[in-house]
């Protein structure tokens, strides 16, 4: 297998802490050792300035929406009327246009640090709701967009059923483009999204991996969720939801289960240590309790919750209470994970009118290891032996982080640099990104411009 070797300046990892002048070498995909304070590197070693942490794994991405990065920030408007622009571009794609712009979206992510991304698919069907002659050709596009931008993919094929729930509790057919996302019950989502995975025993590629997902109590009704937990169970793979991201969506919930979202998806099993519960936005203290002893993620992206008006969740209540947090970009109105961690604090200090919930080092951990591990990856996101060689280099010398000491350097990043400061990026022992320069995609911004122009039909 091929070695490798890296020194780098600073380097940071949960186990590791902030070390100076620390070799990283590995063989094929794996770390094989991490060696801080090496005075002797040896000869052929890449030099890494700046400061080195772990792959960062982005746990929640919605590939599609980037097209409207931009276009719905203009006027005003509410989550329901961004939804239906969001709906216009979901009935545009098609394959090859969707492999276009994820592509694009997954490089725009390698060069921002990201090295995994956790998937939200629900876009599984043609235009007219009816399959392809490949039930799963749309997945499919999904984990080869991954492939050729050099990331790794949590593919969360999501149950999708119902085109809502109404404000007096009933749960709406699907119509229009909803047609597209949805499967007969939830028994044909299992078999079709089975089909998938069992063809090439479980991985259709060394970056995949597969997870389940509850859209959320308005798509799923509750009598058809035990089967997705089921599969996601025989499989041993995460189970994600949208959870309580909005008040109106509480509301439908309780008129429909007299009960809240949480407290239908834990009546049904739903739960659990491989859940991640994605905005938990607005909780009851009970809702709390619940996610909090059962060991779940919980996955935050503050910048599109800011961007969409949800509001401000209980990031710190939920981490006291036993929740382990996780970062996502969402919608992408902003794909820079360095800003979703920061603005977990932040928002912490315009909800309490308090500073310093959450250190740079724990605000990092929830970026790469604990952000793995609710992908299915627990073996990334340290830079440890035995463990998938990511890495990401941020550096020190811009004018966001020039000025940063050698005691407080990992504060400087996280607080801060931006996705601008990635000069970097291994993932599985490969270069993706150097000198931040996307090694694959060669030309980023172009191949986002033309495959959102191809979607959106705009000049």
């Amino acid at each position: 297998m091929p070695t490798r070797s890296w020194l780098a300046e600073f380097a940071w990892s949960p186990a590791l802490g902030v070390r100076r002048d620390v070799l990283i070498q590995s063989a094929g995909d794996r770390f094989v050792a991490v060696t801080p304070d090496c005075g002797s590197p040896p000869s052929a070693v890449t030099r890494l300035p700046g400061v080195t942490v772990p792959g960062l794994a982005n746990c929640h991405s919605h590939a599609f929406h980037r097209a409207l990065r931009g276009v719905t920030q203009t006027g005003r408007g509410t989550f329901w009327t961004w939804r239906e622009r969001m709906y216009e571009v979901a009935a545009r794609l098609d394959p090859d246009s969707y492999l276009a712009l994820a592509t694009a979206v997954y490089a725009e992510m390698a060069i921002a640090g990201v090295s995994c991304v956790g998937e939200f698919h629900y876009v599984h069907h043609d235009q007219d709701g009816t399959r392809y002659a490949d039930p799963n050709l749309m997945g499919r596009v999904l984990i080869e967009a991954a492939s050729r931008a050099g990331i790794r993919v949590t593919l969360l094929d999501t149950c999708y059923l119902s085109g809502g729930l109404s404000s007096d509790g009933r749960h709406e057919p699907l119509e229009g483009v909803q047609l597209r996302f949805g499967d007969q019950d939830a028994a044909a989502w299992a078999a079709r999204t089975a089909a998938l995975w069992a063809e090439a025993g479980g991985t259709p590629g060394s970056n995949a991996r597969a997870g389940a997902a509850i859209h959320s109590v308005r798509a799923v009704p509750a009598d058809q969720m035990p089967e997705v937990v089921a599969w996601s169970h025989r499989f041993g793979v995460p189970l994600h939801a949208h959870l309580s991201e909005q008040v109106a969506e509480n509301r439908a919930c309780l008129a429909a289960y007299h009960a809240t979202p949480t407290e239908v998806l834990d009546a049904v099993g739903a739960v659990g240590p491989r859940t991640t519960v994605v905005h938990a936005t607005h909780l009851t203290p009970r809702d709390v309790r619940l996610l909090g002893d059962s060991r779940c993620h919980a996955c935050f992206c503050p910048t599109t919750e800011a961007d969409l008006a949800d509001g401000v969740g209980p990031a710190a209540k939920l981490a006291s209470a036993g929740s382990r947090l996780t970062l996502g970009s969402d919608s992408h109105a902003v794909v820079d994970l360095l800003e979703e961690a920061r603005r977990v604090e932040l928002g912490e200090r315009l909800a309490s009118q308090e500073r310093g919930h959450f250190t740079a080092a724990e605000l990092a951990t929830v970026a790469t290891a604990a952000g793995h591990a609710s992908l299915g990856w627990p073996d990334a996101g340290e830079l440890v032996a035995g463990g998938l060689a990511d890495l990401v280099t941020v550096a020190l010398d811009s004018p966001r982080t020039a000025g940063a000491t050698g005691t407080t350097v990992l504060e400087s990043v996280i607080f801060g640099a931006t996705a601008a400061d990635v000069r970097h990026v291994v993932v599985g022992g490969r270069d993706v990104v150097s000198e931040g320069r996307h090694l694959l995609v060669p030309d980023v911004p172009a191949a986002l411009a033309g495959a959102i122009k191809a979607v959106l039909g705009a000049s």
